[in-house]
């Protein structure tokens, strides 16, 4: 990611090929999403991903961990997988805090349990899962985050004047 340094105070600047999705189609996705497959989920309370699992949660999505190397107590109350396809349940996204080398295999494991779609996280960008995903007829969203969409979407960063050009205290509108 560019960074650029004004007057003392750091920017971040999206890349110039940034992917650029539709808030229709991401409205969309969250819309017709009950159980998400968090792929990379950790049970560290100061890792992105838990911030993002208890996030979707309290916004009424079912979240289910999948790690290998955290197997031995639930996360946020619900079990951990080692894999996709050990996960009991229909999955409609799976959301991916793994390195972008690692998600070709994910790309796999999410078109064999038919999920609808597969979402890389913010800084996660993969060709050939994209071309993989698409295959097999999933939605693919990569560099994004599943929270900060959602809070944009729902209104909830304009209570700060994040990326909406205007600074608000009236609560958002709900997405589902």
């Amino acid at each position: 990611m560019d960074l650029i340094v004004t007057a003392g105070a750091a920017a971040c600047l999206l890349p110039a090929d940034a992917p650029d999705y539709s808030d229709e189609l991401l409205l969309s996705i969250y819309r017709q999403t009950r159980t998400i497959a968090m792929v990379g989920a950790s049970p560290n309370w100061n890792r992105p991903s838990y911030f993002v699992m208890r996030y979707l949660q309290r916004k009424d999505f079912r979240v289910i961990p999948v790690n290998p190397r955290a197997l031995d107590a639930p996360i946020l109350g619900e079990t951990v997988y080692p894999d996709l396809e050990s996960v009991p349940v229909p999955v409609d996204v799976v959301d991916v805090f793994r390195r972008p080398e690692d998600t070709p295999a994910i790309a796999r494991s999410a078109a064999a349990i038919e999920a609808k779609v597969l979402w890389l996280q913010l800084g996660v960008r993969n060709v050939d899962a994209g071309a993989i995903a698409l295959a097999a007829g999933l939605t693919f969203i990569e560099d994004r985050c599943m929270k900060i969409e959602y809070g944009r979407l729902g209104g909830e960063l304009a209570w700060s004047g994040i990326n909406t050009r205007l600074i608000s205290s009236r609560r958002g509108r709900l997405l589902r």
